[in-house]
């Protein structure tokens, strides 16, 4: 019974001494083929007051989830924790052990690879099929570990990025960033107001005081929000919306414009086809080699192209 007893614990990479393994099948759950382990944990001494004068009081069977290399074949430990009776102080308790937590049916060390596996760049549904558990588990091991990320209250970075992304179940998010590292600062769940203030009301009056410069993009309550938490701050939009709007101003116009003309007309064509041409960089475009455009019928240079162009139109 020892060597087998070893020889499990070695495969399975189980060092408690107060675990012992006594059988092993296979048992067909929900469809599902399982490898199940039974063993027992026994309570060596009373935890209250450290006396081996015990009585048998019973067992708890609990059915743990174990970390496997092949995942169409998952692992179960059926573990009898012993309970006891102290004949000393007259307390009652049962069998721990390092192995699993009180109250839980997930092995540590199945948190354990799901968190490693967290790490990565891949999905909670994968990793919850990887390991045979549900994505409510792992939500729940990644939360389990959150306290050891608190925010250091008491620092910002002198230059700041808002924006916002699309991100779990389709929603928008809020994240900042450094701007002169270009690193992540913080993630927030959502992008409401109340939300950023309540979170950035949290820093500390001189953290708040430190940051010189907050880059964002043309969302209307974000300027609101650094005045209201940051005093020193100057706001600074963003060029590529600043472009954007622009381009899309400018656009509109040109076909309002273009759209004055009869289809048949010069002015038509040139506003329409040529479009591109309008959204280039002036030293871009060419002054030397006039090109035949079947539209207008007539040889331009993309100088002229656009000089005539802009001229339908004060």
């Amino acid at each position: 019974m020892s060597s087998y007893n070893d020889c499990i614990k070695f495969s399975l990479d189980i060092q408690d001494p107060n675990i012992t393994f006594n059988a092993h099948f296979f048992k067909l759950i929900n469809g599902i083929k399982y490898k199940v382990f039974q063993a027992t944990l026994i309570q060596p001494a009373c935890p209250f007051c450290g006396s081996v004068n015990l009585i048998h009081n019973g067992h708890l069977q609990t059915n743990i989830r174990f970390i496997t290399s092949n995942a169409s074949s998952p692992v179960i430990i059926r573990l009898n924790k012993q309970r006891v009776l102290c004949r000393d102080c007259n307390t009652r308790s049962m069998a721990k052990s390092k192995l699993v937590n009180k109250y839980c049916s997930i092995s540590n060390p199945a948190k354990r690879k799901v968190l490693s596996a967290l790490t990565e760049d891949r999905s909670m549904t994968s990793i919850a099929r990887e390991n045979n558990l549900s994505v409510n588990t792992v939500q729940r091991v990644l939360a389990s570990c959150s306290h050891r990320f608190i925010d250091n209250y008491n620092y910002l970075p002198e230059h700041l990025a808002f924006d916002e992304f699309k991100g779990v179940d389709k929603k928008l998010h809020f994240i900042y960033l450094d701007g002169q590292k270009h690193e992540v600062v913080q993630i927030l769940r959502n992008r409401y107001k109340k939300s950023l203030l309540k979170y950035f009301g949290k820093f500390s009056p001189s953290a708040r005081a430190n940051v010189k410069t907050v880059s964002m993009d043309l969302n209307f309550y974000y300027q609101n929000i650094v005045r209201a938490c940051f005093p020193n701050a100057e706001i600074i939009i963003d060029r590529f919306h600043m472009v954007q709007m622009l381009t899309r101003s400018f656009n509109s116009l040109r076909v309002l414009v273009m759209k004055s003309f009869d289809k048949r007309a010069r002015q038509y064509q040139l506003l329409k086809s040529p479009w591109k041409l309008y959204l280039k960089s002036f030293v871009d475009l060419d002054k030397i080699h006039p090109h035949y455009n079947w539209h207008f019928k007539d040889y331009l240079t993309q100088e002229q192209v656009v000089m005539e162009g802009i001229s339908c139109d004060p």
